[in-house]
């Protein structure tokens, strides 16, 4: 279980756990109102028709729950993958706890049954990385099976050297400006705070501006890439650049 703010790289470090270990990666991407269906699997209604509609006319009966029907899901493909693999459940705190629940059985039982099809069992070493923006608070039964790592912006050395990583060709200078003033945003109440992609984008965009060194003036002009309401960029606007 990986918590922390958004824009921290939590779903990041469990692409490059898969990279690190050579596995196969999976993602489950939860959002409000998911359901089984969208993380299993669900039936091709139209393949069936179709395939009922072609049976009648040829005065045969046809089975139309077979697995060529079903449509799977990451959650399914992940179980059913032979080689050993990393599944990534992101913002699992977005899902309700009916669907938390479901993928706490699936993931202990290590068996998915999907009706009129069958019980798919986990045919692989599968690692697990759970991420969490702490929306809601996770069941008991969530964290008691995890081991807990909880991730935060950066200090400003450490962001100076992932962006340096990110963007090589960037003077030290002028990186060492952005991620200051990123430092800087992030300690106010803003609606959104700025993530590290967005310390990224922003050191991108001045290179593109052409402006090397970094002046106010295009600080001043170009903060709003990383800034994604109106009522932040008036905050900096006041609170950073006087």
């Amino acid at each position: 279980m990986v918590e922390g703010p958004p824009g921290t790289g939590k779903t990041e470090l469990a692409k490059a756990i898969a990279r690190a270990l050579g596995r196969d990666f999976f993602r489950v991407q939860c959002y409000e109102g998911i359901t089984f269906e969208q993380m299993v699997g669900e039936w091709n209604y139209q393949k069936q028709l179709l395939h009922l509609e072609m049976s009648r006319l040829k005065d045969s009966d046809q089975d139309v729950f077979g697995e060529e029907f079903f449509i799977k899901r990451p959650l399914l493909q992940a179980f059913i993958n032979p080689n050993p693999a990393v599944m990534l459940i992101d913002e699992i705190d977005k899902a309700d706890e009916e669907v938390e629940s479901f993928l706490l059985q699936a993931l202990g039982e290590k068996e998915i049954t999907v009706n009129d099809l069958g019980t798919f069992i986990l045919k692989n070493d599968l690692l697990v990385v759970l991420t969490s923006n702490s929306q809601r608070m996770l069941l008991d039964e969530t964290r008691d099976r995890c081991l807990f790592l909880y991730i935060d912006y950066p200090t400003l050395e450490r962001e100076i050297e992932i962006v340096k990583s990110l963007v090589p060709d960037a003077p030290h200078e002028l990186v060492e400006k952005v991620v200051g003033l990123i430092q800087s945003i992030r300690k106010l109440d803003l609606v959104k705070i700025p993530s590290i992609r967005a310390t990224v984008d922003w050191v991108r965009t001045l290179l593109v501006t052409g402006d090397k060194d970094a002046s106010d003036e295009s600080l001043e002009t170009t903060v709003r890439v990383v800034l994604k309401s109106e009522e932040d960029r008036k905050k900096v606007d006041t609170r950073i650049f006087k």
